[in-house]
């Protein structure tokens, strides 16, 4: 018989949601990526972290993993985790959502505009 090894990702079906990319919030806001590299590395290799900077998105990132099961382990060990006093609230990257968020950014302005050339 000519039977072969499944390997993990064939014997293992993942959630639609879940992918590479991890959305991290409440984070301290003086964390480094060096420190961000730290906690979130333990799982697997890392292509990328982005780091909120601006008013809005301080104290949040991006993870970007190599791989999609180590962003999987990553967020079943670390949603909750406590750093610094607070606890990370971690969510698979949604592009849907964030679009979403976008459109409904821009309508809000467009009535914001509106409304001052109505007064």
């Amino acid at each position: 018989m000519n039977e072969r090894k499944m390997d993990l990702s064939e014997q293992m079906r993942l959630p639609k949601e879940v992918n590479r990319i991890l959305y991290v919030k409440n984070l301290p806001t003086k964390i480094t990526a060096e420190q961000l590299y730290e906690i979130f590395g333990k799982y697997g290799a890392i292509r990328q972290i982005r780091k909120g900077i601006a008013g809005d998105t301080k104290g949040s990132a991006f993870i970007v993993y190599e791989d999609i099961f180590d962003a999987k382990n990553a967020m079943d060990h670390l949603k909750g985790m406590q750093v610094a006093g607070k606890y990370l609230a971690v969510r698979y990257f949604d592009k849907d959502r964030l679009l979403k968020r976008i459109e409904i950014r821009k309508a809000k302005q467009e009535i914001e505009n509106l409304k001052k050339k109505l007064s």
